[in-house]
């Protein structure tokens, strides 16, 4: 079935026609509950009872407050809408805030954890002087290559990793240098190999300080005669005559085949006790 534009603009016009009488309808029915509630309310005012006065207004408000509550009205809901948005974004940042300041407290701890285990080496040489404050040192074997002193007679060559070591622990400690030596000679070149490495330009290492001697228990009767805190020394025997008398001794040596006491420690080189971290 087909309908012609008439009959379009005739249906058009019944529907406005229906809405308009339903509004019109709605609006009298709201002017009479209006005009009915305020007789009511004018009622209460002239009524003598207290108690009923009382439950009829309690009665009119309730009506009145179920009325306006009632309206449909869209803006409440997109003001709510508005704020649980406002409070979801809240929450993420400041949950996103939470997570970042455990992360950075996290890396400070893990920073400060790492610092804590991996010391200096100013650390590690204090730790291992343990407060010591002079040193006597053997030469051959330990500041010097040569490990006789007939090799002495020969050449004298300083030991390119024992400097630096040497040099950091003359800043807290007086150290002596000692030898047996063969010849005037044999003292010479060891003065001289000395400082051409370098070692009496800083003020730490002095000539005076390098003693010789032309037997072993020479050496021991130096050390004695000095006090140190700490000795090194390449010679067993010395360590062991000397281990009541110094309060630490590090005897250079890769094994030690006799029962060492609690003063006296073992390393392979002097470099290697007092820059090494492990068993500090």
């Amino acid at each position: 079935m087909e309908f012609s534009p008439a009959t379009s603009i005739v249906s058009q016009s019944m529907a406005d026609s229906l809405a308009q009488h339903v509004l019109n309808l709605l609006k009298r029915l709201r002017n009479g509950c209006n005009r009915r509630i305020a007789e009511i309310i004018l009622t209460l005012f002239n009524h003598k009872h207290a108690g009923t006065l009382g439950a009829v207004a309690g009665f009119a408000i309730a009506v009145i407050f179920s009325w306006k509550f009632l309206r449909p009205s869209t803006k409440p809901k997109r003001i709510q809408r508005k704020f649980i948005n406002s409070e979801s974004t809240s929450r993420s940042t400041g949950h996103a805030l939470e997570v970042a300041s455990y992360s950075q407290v996290d890396d400070d701890e893990i920073d400060e954890s790492s610092r804590q285990v991996k010391l200096t080496g100013e650390q590690i040489m204090r730790k291992r002087l343990n407060g010591g404050r002079k040193m006597t040192c053997q030469l051959l074997g330990v500041i010097l290559e040569e490990n006789s002193p007939e090799d002495l007679l020969k050449h004298a060559t300083v030991r390119p990793l024992v400097m630096e070591t040497l040099l950091e622990i003359s800043k807290y400690c007086e150290v002596y240098l000692m030898e047996r030596i063969l010849d005037d000679e044999s003292g010479d070149r060891i003065l001289f190999a000395l400082e051409e490495a370098g070692l009496f330009r800083t003020g730490g290492l002095m000539k005076d300080k390098v003693l010789f001697c032309s037997t072993e228990s020479g050496r021991s009767s130096f050390v004695r005669q000095l006090e140190p805190d700490w000795h090194v020394d390449t010679n067993q025997e010395i360590i062991s005559q000397l281990s009541r008398f110094i309060r630490n001794q590090l005897h250079i040596s890769t094994v030690s085949s006799f029962a060492m006491g609690s003063n006296i420690f073992v390393s392979e080189s002097l470099n290697h006790y007092f820059s090494e971290e492990r068993d500090v």
